[in-house]
Parts: structure tokens; sequence; C-alpha cells
């Protein structure tokens, strides 16, 4: 859950941050991820995977696994996806997961998707940034560093039983975050007409998204 590595270097800022309800949220955060995997793949040679950490047992831990089914059903081109409900990335299988990738290609892009807890007022905002994860510091687990990107959203506060505080999340928040986190990454990775503006494009996924929801 808690990023960790040096931010890289370059014109990229180190880390964007938006609120779940900003309305440009979605543009904001895609427009970091293209820049942000475009640098990142000057120096990678495998594809790019998004690996969704997480698992539906605690509504607060199913960011993630959310994230991995939205993108599942509808997968970007060149992405691999790990880590869904049906398939879920978490504590007892994530050290075999990032092993296997590693056997498959042999320098993968991996952008790691992941639940957190944070300050009252941080609850709600989607991050993401250069560097690794390691999930589960914010309930004292000691799990590997996965990914060369990462996106959080933060879903609750910390500090306190954070285990309870993961199962008492509200359903509603984690859905919203994780629709506006798989439709950043799609309008990230979309190709795209040059003569299609990326606000048109924002349109279109927003549509789509309320479709999901539906």
């Amino acid at each position: 859950m808690a990023p960790t590595g040096l931010p890289h270097p370059g014109a990229v800022p180190r880390e964007c941050r938006v609120a779940v309800h900003d309305s440009r949220g979605a543009l904001i955060l895609a427009s970091f991820l293209r820049h942000a995997l475009g640098y990142s793949r000057r120096s990678g040679e495998g594809g790019l995977t998004v690996l969704c950490i997480g698992t539906d047992r605690a509504t607060g831990d199913a960011l993630g696994p959310l994230v991995g089914t939205l993108l599942h059903e509808r997968p970007p081109a060149g992405a691999e996806i790990l880590g869904t409900l049906e398939a879920p990335v978490h504590a007892s299988n994530l050290a075999e997961v990032a092993a296997g990738l590693h056997r498959r290609q042999p320098s993968p892009l991996v952008l790691a998707v992941d639940a957190c807890l944070g300050r009252s007022e941080a609850v709600g905002t989607v991050t993401a940034g250069f560097g690794a994860l390691r999930p589960g510091a914010g309930v004292n687990k000691i799990l590997p560093a996965v990914g060369d990107l990462h996106v959080t959203g933060t879903v609750n506060v910390d500090g306190f039983m954070e285990y309870f505080v993961l199962q008492n999340t509200r359903l509603h928040l984690v859905l919203t975050m994780a629709r506006l986190i798989a439709q950043s990454l799609r309008l990230a990775l979309e190709d795209g007409d040059a003569q299609v503006s990326p606000l048109r494009r924002a349109a279109a996924m927003a549509s789509s998204s309320s479709l999901e929801s539906g």
C-alpha cells in the first residue's frame, strides 16, 4: 500500500493526485500516466502489466480487484491485467504471481494498483507516481515491493484498527475510485485519433463508465 523508491528524474513530475469527484480527474490522471508510461518504456524491454492488488474479503481492500475486473472486461491494447474479483492477487499469492510475471517477461513494466489508508483529508484521493508499492504496509504485513509505477486510492483513515477500518469502508467510494482509475488507464493507453481531443475522449469514457455502473 505504501509507495517506495526514488522519484524518476526528468520533466515528468514524481506523482499526480486527484480527488475522486473532480470532474477533470480522469483526464488529469490519464495525462500523467501517459507521460509516465512513455518515459518508463524507454528503458524497458517487456510489455506493460497492470497488477491490481487486493481482495474482496474486505470492502476497502477491493479497490485493486475492482480496477482489474473493469479493465479485464474491456482490456486496453498492449496491457496484461492481473488481479480481478474472480482471480485476485493478494498477500497469499503476491510473491508467486510476481515471480511468474518475471519468468514470462525478461523486463516487464509493472504498474501496481492498490488501496491504502491515510489521513482523513486524503480519503477519496487517487495518487499515481513512480516507484514500487509495498502492499500490506498499512496493516503491518511484510510483503515484497512490486511495480515500476503505482496507482493508489486512499479509501479510509489509518492509525487505528486497520483491518476493521478496511472491512467497514463504503463500497460506493471504492467503486467510484475504481471506475476513475480504470477510465484513466484506458485513456492513457489509448492510441486514439490525433484529431480527437483529450476532452472528447474523456467524455466518451465517462459515458461508457456510466453504462458499467448500470
